[in-house]
């Protein structure tokens, strides 16, 4: 089971690199905000149909949840920003890894902690050493 959700997450990731190249040239088609707005549009239309077909009738209000769970609703619209700014300036592999980069140090953190309501996962020297390789692609790149 494990192996099939690393491969789906996997494949998630070679589609955001696809929105990054997608989003480029839509930004400068159209201006980086109608963009990501653009994006979201979508999103938003694509998620409502899917919700009307498969998401269960009873489940727990929206706005019964703590405020704070929201924030994803801000920083979506600002990563979708940064990629289409980033993107047609340093390329779509080396905005993917400062990406990449970005989450799992934060990731490190949140999971350490516990923050946010998830499982508490200790920082051990392999996941530094992995951390470590993000970052030396990420110097590797800047540098090629």
């Amino acid at each position: 089971m494990q192996f099939f959700l690393i491969l789906f997450i996997v494949m998630g990731g070679m589609g955001l690199s696809v929105e990054a190249g997608l989003l480029g040239p839509l930004g400068e088609g159209v201006g980086k905000l109608w963009a990501t707005f653009s994006i979201f549009g979508v999103g938003a239309a694509l998620t409502f149909i899917l919700m009307l077909f498969f998401s269960p009738r009873n489940s727990p209000s929206f706005f019964a949840q703590p405020s704070w769970t929201l924030l994803g609703g801000v920083l979506g619209p600002i990563y979708v920003v940064i990629l289409t700014i980033a993107t047609p300036t340093i390329g779509i592999a080396m905005t993917m890894i400062g990406i990449l980069a970005g989450q799992v140090s934060k990731s490190l953190i949140i999971d350490h902690y516990g923050l946010f309501g998830t499982n508490y996962r200790r920082i051990d020297s392999k996941r530094i050493i992995a951390l470590l390789f993000i970052v030396a692609a990420l110097v590797l790149m800047a540098r090629g």
